[in-house]
């Protein structure tokens, strides 16, 4: 459990992200969990912030970097860094976070880390809103406006099972989010994108199989993600390597 100041670039929500460590503690205990590693900045970073970091190369700029420039490189060094000292056979990745999740496949790919990467499926609230630590940041109306992202990704997933193409797929989602911009209060979109799992870039021509159909988009202050990993003609597929 940690906080990465290497994630936030200038004018993000370091320092006011939830940390809910107590929380945290109870919630993992009461999965089963033995051990928890919550170090502090100090300890996973002594003399400072590292001069030696993990670039996440091209990929890195797609999408959420494109937005959080360096937000990829600081990840990938805290994980790969965790990796080193806690020497896990496995590790779990959200889905929501998917090229967070494509990025450290990549990693311990190129780099030969020797760990199984395994997806955990997006947790939903009951209403569709996937479960955001930045979710505590929204007022009831601004919750109710950030249902328009769950609602483009299904709306976008049910053009993909009807067999429509790439650009009807992302004109799906869309539709809905151009509504969520003229209500009150607005969602002010930044992307909507329909990606290649494996390096996030934007498809186009023929539907090549499986994809990851993207969102991220701010309602008041908080910015927010989500995704749906989409098959044509087959509704919803896991990306590839994630465990049913």
């Amino acid at each position: 459990v940690f906080v990465n100041p290497l994630q936030f670039g200038a004018g993000e929500d370091l320092d006011r992200y939830p940390r809910t460590l107590d929380a945290d503690l109870d919630l993992a205990g009461s999965a089963g969990a033995d051990h928890v590693l919550a170090p502090s900045a100090e300890e996973v970073y002594p003399g400072g912030p590292p001069e030696v970091r993990i670039s996440a190369g091209p990929m890195g700029e797609r999408l959420e970097g494109a937005s959080r420039p360096g937000h990829f490189d600081g990840m990938l060094t805290v994980v790969g860094k965790m990796f080193h000292l806690v020497r896990p056979d496995l590790a779990l990745f959200g889905q929501k976070d998917a090229q967070q999740l494509a990025l450290v496949r990549r990693m311990v790919r190129d780099l030969a880390f020797g760990i199984e990467i395994v997806a955990v499926p997006t947790a939903r609230e009951s209403d569709g809103l996937a479960r955001s630590s930045r979710n505590r940041y929204l007022s009831p109306d601004e919750r109710a406006a950030a249902l328009a992202l769950s609602r483009a990704l299904y709306a976008g997933q049910d053009a993909a099972a009807r067999g429509e193409g790439p650009e009807a797929v992302r004109a799906a989602a869309r539709r809905v989010l151009d509504r969520a911009a003229q209500a009150a209060p607005p969602v002010v979109l930044d992307y909507v994108a329909l990606v290649d799992p494996a390096d996030f870039t934007e498809i186009t021509g023929a539907f090549p199989g499986a994809a990851v159909l993207a969102v991220a988009a701010r309602v008041g202050a908080t910015r927010l993600i989500d995704n749906l990993p989409l098959a044509p003609a087959s509704g919803p597929a896991p990306l590839p390597g994630a465990t049913p």
